[in-house]
């Protein structure tokens, strides 16, 4: 059971506990139904299997996944959804979840390889541009990145697959985005020592059971 810890303690770490982050998606799913909440389960379980044998805080890294998409709560919007979640963190007072809802889009730094639509207002677009340069990636970033390309509502996907469907879905897929998510695989399978669909349970793990 998690250790009742005050809501400011938690701010001050820069992203929420793991039942205030459970209570924040809940409430957020049903003003945008879709897949994106169980996405984000499943790309939570990841990132805490992965924390796990890779020595990163399981429990942070845990939240960042679960949160991640958050901006979808906003509506069905594309580039959009990055600024909102970014926006809707800082406005809770959790810097590094606010900063993981920008980073996860962006594993290369380049908003031109963001797949899907520029559906952002000047201002949107500016804020990303702003944040993405100031930005210095560190393991969550790259964890949650990582984490983001492996996982659909459905539970644990192959890597080549998961992009697969986003190219087919989008028609597009910037092939250094691709690359680079093959990269991060491997560095976290070497942090790991371990084949990532192993760690991640990929054949048994779904997304709201148990």
């Amino acid at each position: 059971m998690e250790q009742t810890i005050p809501a400011a303690d938690h701010a001050r770490k820069g992203y929420p506990g793991r039942a205030e982050a459970e209570r924040i998606l809940a409430e957020a799913e049903p003003l945008n139904p879709g897949p994106w909440g169980d996405h984000s389960r499943t790309a939570a379980h990841c990132a805490e299997k992965i924390a796990l044998y890779a020595g990163l805080d399981p429990d942070k890294a845990y939240v960042l996944g679960l949160l991640h998409d958050i901006g979808r709560r906003f509506g069905k919007r594309h580039l959009g959804h990055v600024s909102d979640g970014y926006t809707y963190m800082m406005s809770l007072g959790y810097e590094d979840a606010a900063r993981i809802c920008l980073t996860h889009s962006f594993n290369d730094k380049r908003m031109e390889s963001y797949v899907g639509s520029v559906d952002t207002s000047e201002a949107e677009t500016r804020l990303i541009r702003e944040k993405l340069q100031e930005a210095v990636y560190d393991d969550y970033d790259l964890l949650i990145q990582l984490c983001d390309s492996i996982s659909g509502a459905e539970g644990v996907m192959d890597i080549i697959d998961r992009m697969g469907d986003v190219k087919r879905r989008y028609g597009f897929y910037d092939p250094d985005k691709w690359n680079r998510n093959l990269e991060l695989k491997a560095y976290f399978e070497g942090k790991m020592g371990k084949d990532l669909y192993e760690a991640v349970e990929k054949d048994t793990f779904t997304p709201g059971a148990g």
